[in-house]
């Protein structure tokens, strides 16, 4: 079977419905992924976790996608309409031996794709499994099983889900608040309906309707045009604080009670010291691209800083390999050592960020301004470029007095600014993320690479 490769990426499988993705290639690749999973758990009727998102081609892709399934042998959990969080407890708390999502996460409406792990909800990434799964399709040389699998519904995983990521939150006092929501009619309007129903709360809902075609915006808070509207409303509802989820609802942003979104690398700080007062000492992870000020409260607060690379897959692994209890990334993704496995958890983000401003009796304001302005942040700036490994050559000849790290890209640091250039997977782009000790420094520093970068 002819297939488009570039669609099997480092971390999940995506691309264009209707043609790179077809029902024809989902329910191949639901025998790929069996043949994967029945090699590596030999002997026994493997168990299959199946869930999708609220795209319109999504129920469709998850009925061939079972269909391979079950023409393999496999038994299906089929688990519904659901969160990728969700999907991920699911996978742990059934007991099954593996999971596929049927998800573009906050891609636009005109794309689809798959999310797939094993047991615990481990991904299975690029190095771990997902080439093998293009190889096995493209030879396309699949057998019926012997034995037939089958479908089970299993309800209920939401609200647990919900609930038991609300109970790893701890048991922490939450004053009412005043919340504005925006879901950009996503799946993280299912969790957050689940958690507005264990607390007090005053919430305004936006753009809550599932819908897969965005008509709102698109479903990725991580860009700053998409929540204009949410920090619009807090200000004009005089609100405490906003929150905003992504299309398949692994990622949380939130909104200050002035208006500001909040950086990510402040909520990770935030989180980690949080995490730290009932793990003293603990390791906790985060990714190298800039946002110092995670490190700094990790190391104020007695933890020890674990810098990983970029990538759900990574972090999650290496947070396994250091016992990490909590782990955060620059692009909003928040993940936990729950009894289910190592993954997001935007019900326990959102809880705790509320208990920390019930304790400290502050605006939300009030306890990141001060944080947010130690260190000044370029942004991710992305560039079109032919040859990403020579112009990396270039930086790093051109930096070599200042200190290298080669984990992922390149990191250099200097006394009053540090930066990192990493190549993208799957496009011939170079992403540039710069941070400084003030204004001056960052645009002068970063202004000069984006000129070395461009060969000006």
């Amino acid at each position: 079977m002819v297939i488009p490769r570039h669609i099997f990426k480092k971390y999940d499988i995506r691309g264009l419905v209707d043609t790179e993705i077809t029902p024809e290639l989902a329910k191949k690749i639901g025998k790929a992924y069996a043949i994967l999973r029945q090699k590596e758990v030999p002997n026994k009727q493997i168990t299959v976790v199946v869930g999708r998102d609220m795209r319109k081609s999504s129920i469709n892709y998850q009925t061939e996608l079972m269909e391979g399934l079950v023409e393999s042998g496999v038994k299906v959990l089929d688990i519904g309409l659901v969160s990728t969080p969700a999907f991920y407890f699911g996978v742990g708390d059934l007991g099954a031996d593996g999971g596929i999502m049927v998800s573009a996460s906050h891609n636009p409406a005109a794309y689809n794709g798959f999310k797939l792990t094993r047991e615990n909800a481990i991904p299975v990434s690029g190095d771990t499994g997902i080439l093998d799964i293009a190889d096995l399709v493209e030879a396309d040389l699949f057998d019926t099983a012997n034995v037939i699998g089958e479908i089970e519904k299993v309800g209920g995983v939401v609200k647990k889900s919900a609930e038991k990521e609300f109970e790893h939150a701890g048991k922490h006092s939450i004053k009412k608040f005043k919340i504005v929501a925006d879901s950009a009619n996503g799946m993280g309007a299912q969790y957050l309906d689940e958690l507005f129903k264990m607390i007090d709360v005053d919430v305004t809902r936006m753009y809550w309707e599932l819908d897969g075609t965005f008509p709102n915006h698109e479903a990725d808070p991580f860009k700053p045009e998409n929540t204009k509207d949410l920090e619009k409303k807090v200000v004009e509802l005089g609100a405490d604080l906003g929150i905003a989820t992504d299309g398949d609802g692994d990622r949380i942003f939130f909104v200050d009670n002035k208006g500001k979104k909040v950086t990510p690398s402040v909520v990770r700080g935030l989180l980690s010291q949080i995490v730290l007062r009932d793990h003293p000492g603990a390791t906790i992870c985060y990714d190298i691209r800039p946002g110092k000020i995670t490190e700094d409260m990790i190391v104020e607060s007695g933890g020890i800083p674990s810098v990983t690379r970029v990538g759900h897959s990574l972090i999650k692994e290496q947070m396994r390999d250091v016992n990490a209890p909590f782990g955060g990334e620059s692009s909003g993704h928040f993940f936990y050592e729950f009894k289910t496995g190592v993954y997001e958890g935007p019900v326990t983000v959102a809880a705790q960020i509320l208990q920390e401003i019930t304790r400290l009796g502050k605006d939300l304001s009030e306890i990141v301004e001060l944080l947010d302005a130690r260190y000044v942040h370029s942004g991710e700036i992305n560039f079109e470029v032919d040859d990403k490994e020579g112009t990396i050559a270039r930086i790093k000849d051109q930096y070599s007095d200042g200190e290298l790290n080669e984990l992922d890209g390149i990191s250099i640091t200097y006394e009053d600014y540090w930066f990192n250039v990493r190549a993208s997977n799957t496009e011939s782009k170079l992403r540039l993320n710069l941070e400084s000790v003030d204004r001056e420094s960052m645009e002068k520093h970063r202004d000069k690479i984006i000129s070395l970068i461009k060969g000006e």
